[in-house]
């Protein structure tokens, strides 16, 4: 299922951007107003992310989450509405982000992410969020990333702690180098969830991402970014790619053929 929503913007184009554009000028603007975004799962990471995203006037979005809300859903998901529950999730979230900001336009698919699916909507944006709470989705995000050559921010959070890295196909590191793909052996629907937790790991994707398109700063790559918002001590992990992950291996090969065919 798709639902479209493309509202005419307003007169000043800049002026609800007038706050951020001390930061990310004119030019970082408009960069993101022509970018799309696809975040895989609109919980409450991935709606976070995409609530900051569409507020910072981020051209389009393409979301995808499946199912109906459900009343433990509301400690997190702040794009999901207590009156609408039993309804489904991701037509109440695209209604939310209309809500917050008419100019962006949204895509949704009340779907999980499956390969071959997921692969239209992805090649349709350049920079992709994984918002997923089970590994096989992410996986299969991770391989598309890969695949469609689109940079990918990977977060994710776990009772109070978050984790975050971005990857660069054919550069960095990619999900599967650090967590080669495995039989998942625990409940993803079972663990704990603290919204202010899964919130601050929404805010840190949405800024990578805006990072990305604009270039305001160097993304945080060939590392993993981890925190703990009880203590809030940080730590960094330094990584490597795994010339022999079975997700991004020949990566390379793949884009110099590429880039022979295009010249010849």
């Amino acid at each position: 299922m798709q639902v479209n929503w493309k509202l005419n913007s307003i007169q000043d184009p800049f002026d609800r951007y007038s706050r951020q554009l001390k930061l990310l000028g004119k030019d970082g603007q408009e960069k993101l107003k022509k970018s799309t975004v696809f975040i895989g799962g609109i919980g409450g990471l991935g709606g976070t992310a995409a609530v900051y995203l569409a507020a910072a006037g981020v051209g389009k979005l393409i979301i995808a989450h499946e199912g109906v809300i459900v009343l433990p859903d509301l400690n997190r998901q702040i794009l999901m509405d207590n009156e609408k529950l039993g309804e489904e999730r991701i037509s109440c979230a695209i209604e939310s982000l209309k809500r917050i900001n008419p100019e962006v336009e949204v895509e949704g698919y009340a779907e999980r992410i499956e390969f071959h699916k997921a692969k239209p909507w992805v090649e349709k944006s350049d920079i992709v969020i994984d918002a997923r709470y089970d590994f096989p989705e992410r996986y299969d995000l991770n391989r598309l990333s890969v695949a469609c050559g689109k940079p990918m921010v990977e977060a994710a959070m776990y009772g109070f702690e978050l984790s975050l890295m971005t990857v660069i196909p054919g550069e960095t590191a990619c999900l599967a180098c650090i967590y080669p793909e495995q039989k998942q052996d625990w409940e993803p629907l079972g663990f704990p969830v603290l919204g202010a937790t899964s919130g601050v790991a929404g805010c840190l994707a949405a800024i990578e991402v805006i990072k990305l398109i604009t270039g305001i700063a160097p993304p945080f790559i060939n590392k993993l970014y981890r925190l703990n918002t009880l203590t809030l001590e940080p730590y960094t992990v330094s990584l490597k790619r795994n010339s022999e992950c079975t997700h991004c291996k020949g990566v390379e090969r793949r884009e110099k053929e590429h880039e022979y065919r295009a010249a010849t």
